[in-house]
């Protein structure tokens, strides 16, 4: 076994999206070559109803998948083929646009006014540009969790995760997207995928990640003799992207740590990517606004 050294530590920024939400993204509409197959991951929690109620209203989204994961509150939604309901605290919303869809989404907290969730976009290849579009919808109850004897929960979302399988599938990019909570002081190792890349994102507790090698400036402290073990330190909004290897090792502080892990073989295909069009040339991407300008968009 071999594991997957740190690679890069970032926050998640505070951005604005949709009607005025204020979210935090953890990555996107940047460099994301580290992170293929997937494009963007956002954070829109939040317990002010000012700062989210405006919600993302209609908007177009072509060649990829949006996965949006609620923890507290809800958010309703309706699209351009007459889909229309609302996903609530534990449930999953995995939407693939395709060849072209409208959609809104419009978030509402729970009795106390907070809301809490993620979406996730991740990339189409090439040949699966243009498909018909689709969703998958997901109640809390009917994604699996795995405890293991310490304690340890894994809510597998999708993909394959301590021998069980999520409830969502035919996603391009074969993910895997588990909600891992390590009760405190405990140290887990957690498969991944060697062909694929890697990220978690950090959202309750603190801990460690254990790397191969210490990146510049942190510090390490030795185990058994003669080796030594690289701790790096991540707490709330942490994003942790992974270098190669088959497994994860890490440490939950006094406090626990709950995390969303998620891995996906990369595309590696070029990226024409402009607002919520992603394709793969930049005639593509001229097509589909001149569509939208056109009125021909949904086909």
């Amino acid at each position: 076994m071999s594991i997957r050294p740190v690679k890069n530590i970032t926050d998640a920024v505070p951005t604005l999206e949709g009607a005025g939400v204020h979210l935090h993204r953890a990555f996107g509409f940047g460099k994301t070559k580290d992170f293929d197959p997937f494009l963007l991951f956002d954070d829109f929690r939040n317990d002010r109803p000012d700062d989210y109620l405006a919600g993302f209203p209609w908007h177009p989204h072509r060649g990829i998948e949006t996965i949006t994961y609620v923890l507290a509150g809800s958010v309703e939604h309706g699209d351009s083929m007459g889909n229309s309901g609302s996903i609530g605290a534990g449930d999953v919303q995995w939407m693939t646009s395709g060849r072209g869809i409208y959609h809104k989404e419009m978030p509402t907290g729970d009795a106390q006014g907070r809301m809490h969730g993620f979406q996730l976009w991740a990339n189409l290849p090439a040949h699966l540009k243009m498909t018909e579009p689709r969703y998958q919808e997901m109640q809390s109850g009917d994604i699996p969790t795995v405890t293991d004897d310490d304690g340890t929960q894994a809510r597998l979302v999708c993909g394959s995760f301590w021998g069980q399988r999520g409830p969502v599938e035919g996603i391009a990019a074969d993910p895997v997207y588990v909600d891992v909570n390590i009760p405190a002081g405990k140290t887990k190792r957690l498969p991944v995928n060697t062909d694929s890349h890697a990220f978690a994102y950090v959202f309750e507790g603190s801990g460690n990640f254990r790397g191969a090698s210490a990146p510049q400036g942190v510090m390490t402290e030795g185990t058994d003799p003669g080796q030594e073990a690289v701790l790096i330190p991540a707490g709330d909004r942490s994003l942790v992207l992974f270098d190669s290897g088959d497994e994860i090792v890490v440490s939950a502080g006094e406090n626990g740590m709950r995390f969303l892990l998620v891995s996906g073989r990369p595309l590696r295909e070029p990226v024409a990517w402009h607002g919520p069009i992603v394709m793969n040339r930049p005639e593509e991407l001229r097509q589909a606004f001149q569509e939208l300008q056109d009125g021909t968009f949904i086909r």
